[in-house]
C-alpha cells in the first residue's frame, strides 16, 4: 500500500506539472489585444509652386553625393519616396529642385568658377537660420513637438534645425576637435551605448548624443550636473528632453509641462491631489525649493539647511505661519521632523502626517 500510495503521489505531481505547463503555454500563445496605432504628427507635403520637370530624383543626386544619399535612405525622410510620390522627395524635399544645379555641374567640366556658380542654383542650407529652419518647418509645422518652434528661445537666439540635427550623419575626419574630459559620474555607472549610426537613427537624427549636444551651449548647466546631488543625466539614465522640449513650449524654461507637472511625471507620490495643499508647490512649483539640475545639499534643496529654506517664506515670528519662533523650535532641528508631508497631506493642514 505504501508503494502504491507513493506512485499515486508521484503521478499527482506529474499531472499538476502538466496542467501548469499547458496553462502557461496557452497564455504565451494567446492572442493579445494590439496597441492602438498613433498616426504620425509630421506629414510630407508636396512642394508648392513647383514644376515636376524641375526635379531630377534621388538617383541623379547620388551620382555626386553617394554617401549622403546612402545615409538619407535609412532615415524617415525617405519614406515619402517609397510611398509613391512622383517628385519633390528625397534630397530635393529639403534642397529644392535640382535640375538646374545638376546641369550646371555637368557643364562645368572641372571649372572652379562654374562649379561655385552651380552650387548657388540649389539650396545648400548656408542661408540665415530663419531660412534654414523654414525648410524643415515646411513639413514639421504639423508636428506636436515643433508646432511652437517659431516662438521658442532657440529660434529667437538664431539657431536653426541643423545646429542639433543632421539629415545625413557624416564623419569629417579632416577636422580636429578638442577632446572633452570624461565626466566623473560616467565612471560610477555603466550604461550600454548604441553605435553612432543606430543612435542617430533612433534619437531624432541628433548630430551628437544627449546631454553632450545640449552641453555644447549650456555649460553652466553642465557644471550643475557635476555637483554631488543631481539627476542622473550625465550617467545616461535620463535625457534633457525628458523634462524639456527644445522646440518650444508655453513655459519659460522650455519645460514639457508647467508648474511642477514635469516633475511629478516621475515623482508620482508628490502629485496629489491632496486635501491640504502646500501653497508654494501649487503656485511656484517644485523649483522654489529644489534645484533640478544639481545641488550640494540632499534632495536637491536650494539651501543647505532645510529650516532656512522654510524661513524664506515663513519669516514673521509673531504670525500664525511661524508658531514656534518665540520658543526657538526652528533653531533646534529641521521643520520636516514634524511637518513630514511637506508636499501635501490628506490628514493635517499643518502637514504633520
Amino acid at each position: 500500500m505504501a508503494t502504491s500510495s507513493g506512485k499515486l503521489t508521484t503521478w499527482a505531481w506529474v499531472a499538476l506539472a502538466l496542467v501548469i505547463f499547458s496553462f502557461g503555454l496557452e497564455l504565451s500563445l494567446a492572442q493579445k489585444q494590439p496597441a492602438a496605432e498613433e498616426p504620425a504628427s509630421v506629414t510630407w507635403r508636396a512642394p508648392a509652386d513647383a514644376k515636376a520637370d524641375d526635379y531630377v530624383g534621388r538617383d541623379t543626386c547620388a551620382g555626386c553625393h553617394p554617401d549622403q544619399a546612402k545615409q538619407f535612405a535609412k532615415t524617415v525622410h525617405a519614406r515619402a519616396e517609397r510611398r509613391g510620390a512622383k517628385y519633390g522627395t528625397g534630397c530635393e524635399s529639403c534642397h529644392g529642385p535640382g535640375k538646374a544645379h545638376a546641369a550646371a555641374q555637368m557643364e562645368a567640366a572641372g571649372d572652379a568658377a562654374k562649379i561655385e556658380t552651380g552650387k548657388k542654383l540649389i539650396f545648400g542650407f548656408h542661408a540665415k537660420p530663419a531660412e534654414n529652419a523654414a525648410r524643415c518647418l515646411t513639413c514639421h509645422t504639423t508636428s506636436k513637438e515643433q508646432d511652437l518652434f517659431e516662438r521658442s528661445e532657440h529660434k529667437l537666439q538664431g539657431l536653426a534645425c541643423g545646429e542639433c540635427h543632421a539629415a545625413h550623419l557624416l564623419e569629417h575626419t579632416t577636422k580636429r576637435e578638442r577632446l572633452e574630459p570624461t565626466s566623473a559620474q560616467a565612471h560610477f555607472f555603466s550604461v550600454p551605448q548604441l553605435t553612432e549610426e543606430n543612435r542617430w537613427l533612433t534619437q531624432s537624427l541628433l548630430s551628437k548624443p544627449q546631454p553632450e549636444l545640449c552641453f555644447t551651449c549650456h555649460r553652466t548647466i553642465q557644471a550643475q550636473f557635476a555637483l554631488p546631488t543631481h539627476h542622473r543625466v550625465p550617467e545616461g539614465l535620463m535625457k534633457c528632453t525628458d523634462c524639456h522640449n527644445p522646440h518650444g513650449t508655453p513655459t519659460r524654461p522650455l519645460l514639457r509641462k508647467s508648474n511642477g507637472e514635469a516633475c511629478v511625471a516621475c515623482h508620482l507620490e508628490k502629485r496629489g491631489p491632496f486635501v491640504f495643499e502646500h501653497a508654494a508647490v501649487k503656485v511656484e512649483g517644485c523649483t522654489v525649493c529644489h534645484n533640478p539640475h544639481g545641488s550640494v545639499t540632499q534632495h536637491l534643496l536650494t539651501r543647505r539647511e532645510g529650516r532656512f529654506l522654510c524661513l524664506q517664506c515663513h519669516v514673521d515670528p509673531f504670525a500664525a505661519n511661524v508658531p514656534h519662533g518665540r520658543l526657538s523650535w526652528t533653531t533646534r532641528g529641521e521643520c520636516v521632523r514634524c511637518h513630514v508631508n511637506i508636499h501635501g497631506s490628506n490628514a493635517s493642514q499643518y502637514f504633520l502626517q
